[in-house]
């Protein structure tokens, strides 16, 4: 096969991933922000699922770790495997990503994206900042980590993922669609830079039920410290929808992430 074929076949899965994550963003500003009707949908899924006290503070205790400080530490991080590795752009690829998407977020929140009112407050939170940090390290890790540990890095990525997520669900921090918004945008950026890179894929088997393990075990986690259908049995469709929904696009996410990351 030739270069040429083989840059082709490496670069359309990052393409269409890039692709799809730009027009889910644009899905979710349009109907969870700037929709009546997607507003009340996307607080009321919000308001669907609760915790204790107890476990309320130590969901946001979890949360507190999620700062500017992690950002530099997992980039750092990152960069030192690459540079291991013999592998400097995978350094860099990895901090374009971190870099690219936590300033995306940041930037479509406090200076592009307005929150119409609709009686439900008008502070925009979309995409989640917490979502975005730890999607994007995911994004990160997974182009700078050699393939044979790329399932271990997908369950972790998953778990730390879908656990970020969901808690600020459950704390009153964020509606669902802020969280599927910043999972958009970090995978808008993995799909970039691995575009950039071209390269041979990694076959996408063993991330994906590693991602799938990781993800539920996150749901799981929430369920046994006491994360609960805010309604009691009778939300309990309602509560599980919600959820299974953030664990299922986490998933998603991180699979693709893996899957347009070039086995280099």
């Amino acid at each position: 096969m030739s270069t040429t074929a083989t840059r082709r076949d490496t670069a359309m899965p990052a393409l269409a991933a890039a692709i799809a994550a730009g027009l889910t963003l644009l899905v979710m500003i349009r109907l969870a922000l700037q929709s009546s009707q997607g507003q009340h949908w996307d607080d009321e899924a919000m308001r669907t699922v609760i915790a204790g006290r107890d476990t309320r503070l130590a969901l946001l205790s979890g949360l507190g770790y999620v700062s500017i400080g992690a950002i530099v530490m997992v980039a750092l991080a990152c960069g030192v495997v690459a540079l291991l590795r013999g592998k400097a752009r995978l350094a860099i690829g990895a901090a374009v990503i971190i870099g690219g998407a936590d300033i995306t977020t940041q930037v479509l929140k406090h200076a592009f994206l307005d929150r119409p009112d609709f009686g439900l407050g008008v502070l925009n939170s979309l995409p989640s900042g917490h979502t975005t940090v730890v999607a994007s390290a995911v994004g990160a890790a997974l182009l700078v980590a050699p393939g044979g540990v790329r399932p271990l890095v997908a369950a972790t990525g998953g778990f730390a993922t879908t656990l970020t997520g969901a808690s600020t669900i459950v704390a009153g921090w964020h509606r669902p669609a802020d969280v599927v918004a910043a999972l958009a945008v970090s995978l808008v950026w993995t799909g970039f830079v691995a575009l950039c890179f071209h390269g041979p894929r990694t076959p996408v088997t063993g991330t994906f039920v590693s991602a799938l393990l990781g993800c539920g075990a996150a749901l799981a986690f929430l369920v046994a410290i006491g994360v609960r259908p805010a309604y009691g049995w009778v939300g309990f469709t309602q509560a599980s929808l919600v959820l299974g929904a953030v664990t299922a696009v986490t998933a998603l996410f991180v699979v693709a992430a893996a899957a347009v990351s070039p086995a280099e």
